[in-house]
C-alpha cells in the first residue's frame, strides 16, 4: 500500500481518480479527525489520517491509487446519542459520494452503535469486515456519439420498469445478462420497447441500496430498492460484469444503447431518507460522519429522528451540505451517466425545510437555478406520510407530477362508482383544475392507472381484495382501498364472460390512459396482462411474483398488439397530446367555427349543465377538433390534425350512441373499439347516425375528410 499522502483538494467531494492517483474528500463538521481506510484484495486494511481540512471537508491525495481500489472512512469525534452525536471510529463508513460500492452488509452486531443486549451502551466492535466498501472508479468512458434524445413532454410515453424484473425471465436475453443493466440494454429488450412505442423508461431505484434485516430473516429481499445508501453508485446487484466499479461502465453502456434507439432514461430517486433507519438502525455512513447535518432530528430529543417517510429517518433539507450532496448527485447522473430525468420518491419530504411542505423551499430554489438539473425531466411523487403531505397540483411550475387523482378517478369511473363523470372528463383533458392556475400545462400531469405500488392492470380487474400473504405480514401490509373490481369472481377464472369483461376493462383503461391529455405512463407488463396474483405491495418479492413472465406476451398477444396500436395512434395525432389546455370554444383566429373540444350526450347533442349533475351518469362522447390546435409546430407552422369522437360507455348494458350532426363531420371511421379489438372490416358512421356500444366499452372514431 502507498504510504505517502499529499494534502490534495477539498473539491470535488468523493474519490476523484485523475490517471496517476486519487483525491479523497469527505464532509464532517463534528469530526475531530478522519481516517481514510484502503483495502487490498485480501481485505487487509491500511489507514491514512486526513490532516487537511477546509470548510469542514477533510481531504488528501494518494499518488498511485487507481480505479478498483476499495476504501472507506473512520471518523473520530463525539459520541453522545442524547445530543444527536454518533461518531465512532470503530465503524467503517461509506463515502456518501462513492461512485461504486462493492458487496453488501451482513447485519453483524458490529454495524450498530449500541450492543444488542444494552441499547443504551456504546458498541466498539469493529465493523470493517462486515461492511460494504466504496470503490474508486475510472471516470473515462467511450460514449461514442451519444446525445440525449430530449423528447418534449408532449411527445413522451413513459414505461415504468424494474431493471431486474424486466429481463430476469426474458428468453431472448442471454442467461448471464438477465436481471442486469446489460440485459436491459440488450437488442431484444430494445426491440420490445421500440415496437411498443414508448419513448422513456422510468427505472425503479438504481442507487445502491441495502437489504433489510427483517426481510432477510423471513427469507425475502428488498426488491423495489427504496432503501438507498449510495446516491452516486449504481446498485451492484444489477451488474453482470462484477462489482469492482464495472457496474458504472455497464450502466453507461445501457444508457448509450437506449439513447441510440431514441429512448430516454429516467431514474426513480430516493433523496428523502437513507437505509440507516431510526436510532436503532446501523451506522453505515451519514450517521457516523455527521448525524445532525444529514438527518432531521427531533428538536427537543435529538436522540430520535423526524420521520415523514415511514422508514425511520428523513434527510435534513435545510442543511447546505445535504442539499449540496443531492444536487451534486443529480448533476452527476446527468453529466457523467447521461440520464434524462428523475422521478422523486415522496417528493413532499424534499419540500420540508422545517415541518410544513413549502414549494418555495431551498431544494426547489436550487433546482430552479441549476443550469443542468433544471433542464431535464423532473417528476414528483407529490406526497409523503407527514402532515399535509398530499400535494398533488402544488409543485413548482418546472415540475411534473404523478397524478394520483387521475389514477383514482379513472379506476372509479370504470368500476361504476357514482358521480364520477365530471371528474373523469377533467382528467381526460389534462387536469386543468390542478395545474392551470400556476401557469403549467397539461404535460404537468403524469397520467397513470397502475404503477409498481399497487395492482397490475390485470390484477386491477381480477381482484377486489389484496392478497399479500407471501409478504409474511398476515396480509396487513399494502393499501386496502384499491378502487378495483374483479368483474364477478376473485382471482383466476375460467368463466368466458368474466374473462371477456376483464379483457375489455383492461383495454378501456389503456384507451383512457393513452388518449388523455398529459403524459401517459404505462406499467411494465401491463401491455400483455402481467399478474402478481393479487399482491399489491410486492416490495419484498424478488421472484416470479414480480418478474415479468414473457410467455404472457405470446399467450396474450392480442392485448400486446392492441397496446402497440393504441400508442402509435396517440403518437401520430397531436390532438391527443396538446401542449396547451383546451378551451371549449371555437378558435376564431384559425377560422374554425367548431370548439376545440365538445361533450356530447347519447343523442349527439352538446351536454347541458343538468347532464353533469346526474349521479348515475356513465356515458359521454368527447369531440376533439384537430383543426383547432392553437400551438405552432417546430417551424412555427399551424398544426392541423384529424378530428375524433371518443365514445365512453361505463354502463353495464349496451347503449346506442348518436354521432353529432354534419356540422361536426359527415363521416366517422372507427379507429379503436375495445369491444372489437381486431376488427375485420372498416366501420363507418355517418353524421346523426347511431352505433351500439356494448356495456363497458370505448369506441374511437376519426373524422373522414
Amino acid at each position: 500500500m502507498v504510504q505517502e499522502i499529499w494534502p490534495g483538494s477539498s473539491y470535488p467531494l468523493g474519490a476523484a481518480y485523475d490517471g496517476t492517483g486519487t483525491n479523497f474528500a469527505v464532509f464532517s463538521e463534528v469530526a475531530d479527525g478522519v481516517e481514510l481506510c484502503l483495502f487490498d484484495e485480501g481485505g487487509t486494511e491500511t489507514r491514512h489520517r486526513l490532516c487537511s481540512v477546509d470548510g469542514f471537508v477533510w481531504h488528501g491525495y494518494l499518488p498511485g491509487v487507481g480505479a478498483g481500489t476499495r476504501y472507506g472512512y473512520r471518523v473520530h469525534g463525539p459520541y453522545e446519542p442524547a445530543a444527536g452525536l454518533r461518531c465512532n471510529p470503530a465503524k467503517l463508513l461509506l463515502d456518501p459520494y462513492a461512485r461504486a460500492i462493492e458487496g453488501d452488509i451482513d447485519w453483524d452486531e458490529s454495524l450498530f452503535g449500541y450492543r444488542f443486549d444494552d441499547p443504551e451502551s456504546r458498541n466498539d466492535l469493529d465493523s470493517g469486515r462486515h461492511m460494504m466498501k466504496a470503490v474508486v472508479v475510472n471516470p473515462f468512458f467511450d460514449w461514442r456519439n451519444d446525445r440525449p434524445p430530449r423528447i418534449p413532454y408532449h411527445q413522451t410515453v413513459i414505461y415504468e420498469a424494474h431493471v431486474k424484473g424486466l429481463t430476469q425471465l426474458h428468453p431472448a436475453v442471454p442467461e448471464h445478462l438477465r436481471g442486469t443493466y446489460a440485459g436491459l440494454g440488450h437488442p431484444a429488450m430494445i426491440e420490445h420497447l421500440s415496437r411498443l412505442g414508448v419513448t422513456a423508461v422510468e427505472l425503479m431505484p438504481v442507487h445502491q441500496f441495502v437489504q433489510d434485516h427483517h426481510l432477510i430473516e423471513r427469507g425475502l429481499r428488498n426488491y423495489w430498492g427504496y432503501n438507498s445508501i449510495g446516491f452516486f453508485a449504481p446498485h451492484n446487484g444489477y451488474a453482470a460484469w462484477g462489482q469492482r466499479g464495472e457496474q458504472v461502465q455497464e450502466f453507461r453502456a445501457m444508457v448509450r444503447e437506449l439513447h441510440a434507439a431514441g429512448i430516454e432514461v429516467i431514474l426513480d430517486v430516493v433523496y428523502n431518507h437513507t437505509a440507516e433507519g431510526n436510532h436503532m438502525g446501523p451506522t453505515l455512513s451519514f450517521r457516523g460522519l455527521d448525524n445532525g447535518a444529514y438527518y432531521r432530528l427531533v428538536d427537543d430529543e435529538p436522540r430520535y429522528y423526524m420521520d415523514t417517510t415511514g422508514t425511520g429517518n428523513s434527510l435534513l433539507m435545510r442543511n447546505p451540505h445535504t442539499l449540496q450532496m443531492i444536487m451534486d448527485s443529480l448533476r452527476y447522473w446527468v453529466t457523467e451517466m447521461h440520464v434524462d430525468g428523475f422521478r422523486f420518491d415522496l417528493a413532499a419530504t424534499l419540500a420540508r425545510q422545517f415541518h410544513e411542505v413549502d414549494k418555495l423551499s431551498a431544494f426547489f430554489d436550487l433546482i430552479q437555478q441549476d443550469p443542468i438539473v433544471s433542464q431535464v425531466k423532473l417528476i414528483a411523487e407529490p406526497w409523503d406520510i407527514g402532515d399535509g403531505g398530499y400535494q398533488v397540483g402544488n409543485f413548482p411550475p418546472a415540475w411534473t407530477e404523478w397524478n394520483g387523482k387521475f389514477r383514482d378517478t379513472v379506476r372509479d369511473f370504470w368500476r361504476g362508482e357514482p358521480a364520477t363523470l365530471a371528474d373523469f372528463t377533467s382528467r381526460l383533458t389534462g387536469s386543468a383544475d390542478l395545474y392551470q392556475d400556476d401557469g403549467r400545462r397539461p404535460v404537468a400531469s403524469i397520467n397513470f392507472v397502475t404503477a409498481h405500488d399497487g395492482f397490475t392492470l390485470s390484477d386491477l380487474v381480477s381482484y377486489n381484495e389484496k392478497h399479500n400473504e407471501a409478504n409474511g405480514e398476515d396480509n396487513n401490509d399494502g393499501e386496502s382501498h384499491n378502487r378495483s373490481w374483479n368483474c364477478g369472481a376473485e382471482g383466476p377464472s375460467d368463466d368466458p364472460e368474466i374473462l371477456a369483461l376483464r379483457a375489455r376493462q383492461q383495454r378501456n383503461m389503456l384507451v383512457t390512459l393513452m388518449l388523455s391529455q398529459g403524459v401517459p405512463m404505462l406499467l411494465a407488463g401491463d401491455e400483455f396482462g402481467r399478474t402478481q396474483g393479487g399482491n399489491n405491495n410486492a416490495y419484498c418479492q424478488d421472484n416470479e411474483i414480480s418478474w415479468l413472465d414473457w410467455s404472457a406476451a405470446e399467450s396474450n398477444a392480442p392485448l400486446l398488439a392492441f397496446t402497440r396500436r393504441l400508442i402509435m395512434l396517440q403518437r401520430r395525432h397531436p390532438v391527443f397530446r396538446r401542449r396547451w389546455f383546451l378551451r371549449g370554444a371555437p378558435v376564431r383566429d384559425a377560422g374554425e367555427a367548431l370548439p376545440d373540444i365538445a361533450w356530447l350526450t347519447l343523442d349527439g347533442t352538446e351536454m347541458a349543465d343538468e347532464h353533469w349533475d346526474v349521479d348515475h351518469a356513465r356515458t359521454v362522447t368527447m369531440f376533439l377538433n384537430g383543426e383547432a390546435i392553437t400551438e405552432p409546430g417546430r417551424r412555427g407552422e399551424r398544426i392541423v390534425d384529424d378530428s375524433f369522437l371518443v365514445m365512453f360507455n361505463a354502463h353495464h348494458e349496451p347503449l346506442r350512441f348518436t354521432a353529432p350532426d354534419a356540422g361536426f363531420g359527415k363521416e366517422w371511421v372507427t379507429e379503436v373499439d375495445t369491444a372489437d379489438p381486431a376488427p375485420q372490416r372498416e366501420d363507418v358512421l355517418e353524421a346523426s347516425g347511431s352505433t351500439e356500444l356494448p356495456g363497458r366499452s370505448v369506441k374511437v372514431l376519426r373524422r373522414r375528410t
